[in-house]
């Protein structure tokens, strides 16, 4: 990779980074994504590439004029989970850059336009759907709902909007960008450790497996923790530790798996009985009839509860095109082909129509969504030359 473009192994340095836990916080909307923003529109100039923006904010820096011809687009996202780690994302935005420079560096004359693109708010960290970026331009996210989706403090998308100088009108279903792309490849540090245990510095995604987001709310009476006698207590705490450990139940029943990883509870008090609590559930599998029975046992339960329970979002199984698929994995030396739990921009894509492919790099710790992932510098560098064969190939 070329020094110039100024970044860490697995994103720009441009905040968001916790020093007590290393972890990022880069959330839609906030300084941390505009600091993100201006970092990609910089590498785009630095390189004479023509930047654009669609309907939801996605970044788009061209090599060539898609207007003319569509191209072939590269990238992933800037964004973060809480305390996410710096590869998950970043990484295949910043390997998109330095295999276009190494394409240029050999004089390489594409045949087509290239693109390489940021996807905005892909983790859902801040207003609970995941992907919202390229699911408002492929309509598979309401422009509606999208501007009416809430953080954790009560502030609409369309608020956070106004609020970092965007215009909440302008979101929606934008074709004029889709038609502009004819094949989208997007790279990713591996969420697993498929690769590391093939010893594989580089695999070629085949498909994601469905999974979705539900929000739940549990009711309760809020009272004071000194005074109310077990016996008189509406505690809903105990509803939420009730779900969550049925949930893990469900998932090894149906062999899928079952995450409450975010809880907010009301008023929040050491010394008060809970009035309301409102968690979430993630739930994945292979199969979309077993991922459905878990959360159909989860809401029985939850509404036993006197609970209600709402879907957030929802992404059928994504397989991507057999034969580009296994065109690439030939291209790259007959390269691991692996599926992956994990959403992505290219899933979201691919379910709209657009020809899509994926390229893992290895992950030795097997971690992810935490400081503890990673991917050896040589490992990344590999990602970048498997990348660059694949942009040399689809863009002749």
């Amino acid at each position: 990779m070329r020094a110039h473009v100024r970044a860490d192994v697995g994103g720009p340095r441009t905040g968001g980074r916790d020093p007590r836990t290393g972890g990022y916080r880069r959330f839609a909307r906030t300084r941390e994504d505009a600091g993100l923003r201006e970092w990609f529109a910089g590498e785009a100039e630095r390189r004479g590439l023509d930047l654009t923006t669609d309907r939801a904010g996605n970044q788009w820096a061209w090599w060539g004029a898609p207007d003319v011809r569509p191209g072939l687009a590269i990238g992933s996202h800037l964004d973060s989970v809480p305390d996410g780690g710096a590869f998950d994302g970043p990484l295949g935005v910043v390997s998109a850059f330095a295999a276009l420079d190494a394409l240029r560096d050999r004089r390489f004359a594409p045949g087509r336009p290239i693109a390489v693109v940021h996807f905005g708010d892909e983790e859902g960290a801040r207003f609970g759907v995941a992907c919202a970026g390229s699911r408002i331009i492929t309509g598979a996210l309401d422009a509606d709902r999208a501007r009416g989706l809430t953080d954790a403090d009560g502030l609409s998308m369309a608020e956070a909007m106004v609020k970092a100088g965007q215009d909440p009108a302008r979101l929606g279903h934008d074709e004029e960008a889709l038609r502009r792309v004819a094949t989208f490849v997007e790279l990713h540090v591996e969420q697993g450790r498929a690769l590391a245990d093939l010893d594989a510095p580089v695999g070629v995604g085949s498909a994601i497996w469905p999974h979705g987001r539900w929000r739940f709310e549990l009711p309760g009476e809020a009272n004071h923790a000194g005074t109310t006698g077990l016996a008189d207590r509406h505690d809903p705490m105990l509803a939420f530790a009730s779900v969550v450990l049925a949930a893990r139940v469900a998932a090894l029943r149906y062999d899928a798996l079952a995450t409450c990883g975010k809880v907010r509870v009301e008023p929040n008090g050491v010394n008060a009985i809970p009035s309301r609590v409102t968690g979430w559930l993630d739930a994945r599998g292979a199969d979309t009839d077993r991922v459905r029975a878990v959360v159909a046992e989860f809401a029985d339960l939850v509404a036993g509860h006197g609970g209600v329970v709402s879907e957030e979002s929802w992404t059928e199984l994504t397989t991507f095109e057999p034969e580009l698929t296994g065109r690439i994995a030939t291209l790259l030396g007959d390269a691991p082909v692996l599926g992956t739990g994990a959403g992505h921009d290219a899933g979201v894509l691919s379910a709209a129509g657009v020809p899509t492919a994926m390229l893992f790099v290895r992950n030795p710790t097997g971690i992810s969504h935490s400081p503890a992932e990673h991917a050896e510098r040589a490992d990344c560098r590999a990602g970048v030359t498997a990348l660059a064969a694949v942009v040399q190939e689809l863009a002749r």
